[in-house]
């Protein structure tokens, strides 16, 4: 299949498909990943996040933030706060700011409550003082749904995009997709097989600076987790999978499945692992 790379909000990223990719449509994909970054991008200075940042008070994003701010209030309350989108100062507190400074900066920090200091009406987000917002643990995800809407609109109905991890697969048989070990890239502990759909994985090996210090944080406590070290989780979307993905380092699957429809594998600092019954694929191990 023919195969446009290109690097996107710090990722690589690779969108194969049935019918090339032509120079409009290019285009187009790249316009959007430019709209979103300037969006959501905390280390932008020119992006609307760094605005609220900088002044707090009411502030208009696109139209289509509502899904993406939607999913996360479901998942705030789903894991009791610990995902939240007003992780960014926590981030910057342990070394992952907009200089990449990778030090830490004092003891950790705990997010300000998504509940209380954030209002909404549709795209209108209104804040009760300066915070930083950073939609790491389901961003991703959201924009690649979004490039999928793209291909599909223009009538590319057959492709994987894979955001380095996160995969949105639209095909008529399915894609093998290996598991990487979170200790050792070489080894895979298992495949999952999906032709339709979403596969996310998160891991607390990516994005590491420091001993303890990576970017997935618990928004009780502005923490790193510790307990579980990666995840996988398969859903319709990849707004929806990306940030169970995220979830599954700080709740239990079962509460989850009580609001979601996904399938998951979770691997443990003691490196055993669970999964869904019916997760689509095998494990090694």
């Amino acid at each position: 299949m023919p195969e446009l790379a290109f690097p996107a909000i710090g990722t690589r990223w690779s969108i194969e498909s049935r019918q090339p990719i032509d120079g409009p449509l290019e285009a187009r994909i790249r316009d959007r990943v430019e709209d979103f970054d300037r969006t959501y991008s905390r280390f932008r200075a020119d992006s609307l996040v760094t605005a609220v940042a900088g002044s707090g008070g009411e502030h208009r994003f696109p139209d289509d933030s509502t899904a993406l701010f939607d999913l996360y209030d479901r998942l705030f309350d789903s894991t009791e706060g610990a995902v939240t989108p007003l992780v960014g100062r926590s981030l910057e507190r342990l070394g992952y700011d907009a200089a990449y400074s990778l030090r830490r900066n004092g003891e950790d920090l705990a997010p300000a409550d998504w509940a209380t200091e954030v209002t909404r009406d549709g795209a209108l987000v209104t804040t009760r003082s300066p915070v930083l917002i950073d939609v790491g643990a389901a961003g991703k995800g959201y924009l690649v749904d979004l490039v999928g809407e793209i291909l599909r609109e223009n009538g590319v109905h057959e492709f994987v995009i894979d955001a380095s991890g996160d995969l949105l697969v639209s095909e008529t048989e399915p894609r093998r997709i290996a598991l990487e070990h979170p200790l050792d890239p070489s080894l895979a502990i298992g495949v999952a097989e999906l032709e339709h759909g979403s596969i996310c994985a998160s891991g607390s090996n990516r994005r590491v600076w420091g001993t303890g210090l990576h970017h997935i944080v618990d928004g009780r406590t502005g923490a790193p987790t510790t307990e579980v070290i990666a995840t996988w989780a398969i859903a319709e979307t990849a707004l929806v999978a990306d940030g169970l993905a995220t979830a599954l380092f700080f709740t239990e699957p079962g509460g989850l499945a009580e609001i979601f429809d996904f399938d998951y594998v979770r691997m443990f600092a003691s490196g055993r692992f669970d999964r869904s019954i019916d997760f689509p694929g095998e494990m090694f191990r």
